[in-house]
């Protein structure tokens, strides 16, 4: 029998940050936590005519409140807060939760000894750039990381903010809150959790690095078998402008690879494992998949071992009904699913549970306030200005004797 998601139960403070931040609570919200971001105040924060949604677009099933981290009433807020969740997410750069009074030793620890204080930063906190402003492709460029991506030849590329940000960054941060979690329930204690994308980006690409001591991954940037520098690991253009992925390592399935292509292995240049071939070869395949449109390659290769498919874009997978999941699959507790479609309505080999409007491929934002005072409510069984008031576009908690806020 199907059970709730693994993390039902959760509760998660997440704030307000770039990319990697939400990210993380975007995948605690999948597998069913109850996340409540804490965003910056705004003049129209809870009221009848909310503002606009953020520019933060990884906002499935979260919740918001307004709080102004630099107003004592509002830190009381906070404070009020930490005793009742499981998680906090911290996406600033080092210092700024304890500017704020917010200090995870000194005080979130102190205040609730089971919370998990999930802290991510760019740089590692202790390095040479940590008091430095950086994005991904500055913290993959320190880690040894972009060095190698990219093709003979030319500059190092960066495969967007995907490796770092959310790979080496949110992903790992996400790692280090369900190792957390796991230790609680064995001690019952919680414990300040210190992701940064150096460091997770960097141990993301432990193979390629331990490979570059083998023939495999010995050569310069874009010269090996698994960077772009193999003809047979690589990708080639179609007539009709399209893509193809050719990933035929294994022997069997070069051999497939040539019988799709109608190349008979008499007349390759020489054998495929000698590198001063590789040009002649690619030159071979680039010619090959120029003369039949995407489709009709897809239709010899589907179906084959010859490890080769076609490179899809977003567009053709929104188009086509493209089924967005959470990435892993947990049959007996799943994770909530990423498309409007009831839990009952699925194959059990999906493990998606309920499912949410926008089909995976669209974001309704999210407003500051919208949501998070029901969420008081349940958690806290707070009523707005008995518990909590609004000042300056921000929450502020309310001494429960006095009636007034702490200002």
């Amino acid at each position: 029998m199907t059970q709730s998601p693994p993390l039902t139960g959760i509760r998660v403070l997440e704030f307000a940050g770039l990319a990697p931040g939400p990210f993380t609570g975007l995948l605690l919200a999948d597998y069913g936590a109850n996340v409540l971001r804490l965003d910056r105040p705004h003049p129209s924060a809870h009221t009848a005519k909310p503002p606009p949604p953020t520019a933060d677009l990884l906002t499935r099933r979260k919740s918001s409140i307004a709080v102004d981290l630099k107003s004592p009433a509002g830190i009381e807020l906070i404070k009020s807060l930490i005793p009742t969740v499981d998680v906090v997410i911290d996406p600033f750069r080092p210092g700024v939760l304890e500017k704020a009074g917010l200090s995870p030793e000194k005080l979130l620890l102190r205040l609730n000894p089971r919370l998990i204080v999930a802290r991510m930063t760019g740089f590692r906190r202790d390095g040479k750039y940590r008091d430095m402003a950086g994005h991904d492709i500055n913290y993959i460029a320190v880690s040894g990381v972009l060095s190698m991506l990219g093709r003979a030849g030319q500059k190092p590329y960066a495969p967007a903010n995907i490796l770092g940000d959310f790979a080496g960054g949110g992903a790992m941060c996400f790692l280090g809150i369900l190792l957390a979690l796991l230790h609680r329930d064995r001690t019952g204690n919680g414990q300040v959790v210190e992701a940064n994308m150096v460091d997770g980006s960097s141990y993301l690409a432990s193979m390629p690095r331990l490979l570059m001591k083998n023939p495999m991954w010995d050569k310069p940037r874009g010269e090996n078998v698994l960077d772009g520098g193999c003809p047979w690991y690589d990708t080639y253009e179609t007539k009709d402008i399209g893509y193809m992925a050719v990933g035929a390592l294994e022997p069997q399935f070069f051999a497939a690879l040539l019988k799709g292509l109608q190349i008979d292995q008499s007349s390759l240049p020489g054998p495929r494992e000698d590198r001063k071939t590789w040009p002649e070869l690619s030159g071979l395949f680039t010619k090959t998949f120029k003369t039949k449109t995407r489709a009709e390659w897809e239709s010899i290769f589907d179906g084959t071992d010859a490890c080769c498919t076609p490179i899809m874009t977003q567009q053709e997978l929104e188009g086509s009904g493209f089924d967005q999941r959470p990435p892993v699959t947990l049959k007996d507790s799943p994770g909530l699913g990423l498309t409007d479609v009831e839990a009952e309505g699925r194959p059990p080999s999906t493990g998606q549970g309920i499912g949410i409007d926008g089909e995976g491929w669209t974001s309704r934002g999210l407003s500051p306030g919208d949501g998070g005072e029901e969420v008081l409510a349940v958690w806290m069984g707070w009523v707005k200005g008995r518990h909590y008031g609004l000042a300056d576009g921000g929450l502020v908690r309310i001494q429960p004797s006095t009636g007034k806020s702490r200002l």
